[in-house]
């Protein structure tokens, strides 16, 4: 029988016990609640806000964060976390990824002592659910040109703006908001309930259709001060967060590529064209090998990355390496996948074209290849080639 793990150099063995027995624990929920409806949501675009307990429950939301109800894991065991949620789909490991990365981060490590016990507790069982508005219509790659603004009234604060591409916003009970005032970009936590407050969902769309992604509009949105995160300031404090995101995307990313790979092989043994397997085949195997190389090398950059996130000695630049590559090749073996199908791998019976998509929406968000590659550039020379 063939062996079907892709574990050629025998990476488990780099593991723990207690890490891999999370990573299994994970697995088994992925086949037991996404494999078996992920197709189905996907065609519905339709995101099951139902499992949100449930990863609640196993301790995957804001699981490398400490007290609060959260798990306090490890980077690597995150991680492992993110691999196996995104081998299910990119839409549920970004779910983890916003609730967890990006919006309790924001409140762990920025908030005061009300604010993390007010949310967190709820965000760690997934009770209730945070989106984070950094993103807008006409700043993307460029949060230093975002146009929402907040301005002292009195003793609170008045926010207007738009933001875009926020995940969870239309169903998010509070929003991390990032403005600009007269000292600097703030951060702010909004209860979606709050007057003029708007989210819409952005659809259609071709990828991500598991997932949630919403524009945000604030008119006139009056806040106390008790809403501002009181230890963020400045750019540093957004770009923390997404640099916990942009981890775990690094992980996810070969989980997507090793579920593709896992159906391709399955098919080539099992698919019969000349009278052979195609598995039999010499391109067919070129393309498995091929797979096989970019799923455990960057699975091997992961770990590393991990290790030194959990050493305390990762360096930004680092986090760019692992996004750019990961990603960048996950979405090649997922297309090389698709191609073994032939005319069926445009169905969705079969997950590799679904992870391509998907992953075109991986690769855009929380940086794209250009401002990693321009990251990594600037690391490299010392010289900043940002316009």
């Amino acid at each position: 029988m063939p062996d079907l793990s892709a574990d050629y150099l025998d990476l488990d063995s780099l593991f723990s016990a207690e890490e891999l027995k999370l990573r299994d624990q994970v697995r088994e929920f992925v086949r037991a609640r996404i494999t078996p409806n992920i197709r189905r949501w996907y065609e519905d675009a339709y995101f099951p806000r139902e499992i949100a307990q449930e990863m609640g429950a196993l301790g995957l939301l804001g699981m490398h964060l400490t007290g609060y109800g959260c798990a306090g894991r490890s980077a690597v065991e995150y991680g492992l976390a993110c691999m196996e949620l995104e081998a299910g789909d990119s839409g549920i490991r970004t779910f983890s990824s916003v609730q967890g990365s990006l919006a309790m981060t924001a409140i762990h490590r920025f908030g005061s002592e009300e604010q993390k016990q007010r949310w967190l507790p709820g965000m760690a069982a997934g009770d209730l659910i945070g989106c984070f508005g950094l993103t807008e219509p006409e700043a993307g790659s460029d949060p230093a040109e975002m146009r929402t603004t907040a301005e002292r009234d009195g003793d609170g604060w008045v926010l207007n703006g738009a933001k875009r591409w926020i995940g969870l916003a239309t169903i998010a009970n509070v929003a991390v908001i990032w403005a600009k005032t007269d000292e600097g970009l703030r951060g702010f936590l909004v209860p979606t309930g709050t007057a003029g407050f708007t989210a819409m969902p952005i659809e259609p769309k071709l990828g991500m259709r598991a997932s949630i992604q919403a524009e945000i509009s604030l008119t006139d949105i009056r806040l106390g001060d008790e809403a501002v995160l009181p230890d963020a300031h400045g750019l540093r404090a957004p770009f923390t967060c997404l640099n916990e995101a942009r981890y775990g995307i690094m992980w996810g990313a070969m989980g997507a590529a090793r579920d593709a790979y896992e159906a391709a092989l399955n098919y080539a043994l099992e698919r019969h064209q000349f009278g052979e397997p195609i598995g039999a085949f010499q391109l067919t195997q070129q393309k498995l090998v091929d797979m096989v190389l970019e799923i455990q090398k960057g699975t091997l950059v992961a770990l590393h990355t991990g290790r030194l996130k959990d050493a305390g000695v990762l360096r930004h630049e680092q986090i760019s390496f692992g996004k750019l590559n990961n990603v960048r090749e996950a979405i090649e073996v997922c297309r090389e996948a698709r191609m073994i199908f032939g005319g069926n791998g445009i169905t969705l019976d079969y997950s590799p074209l679904r992870h391509a998509c998907n992953l075109e929406a991986v690769r855009t968000y929380e940086g794209t290849d250009e401002i990693h590659t321009l990251i990594m550039g600037k690391a490299i020379t010392g010289l900043p080639a940002f316009a």
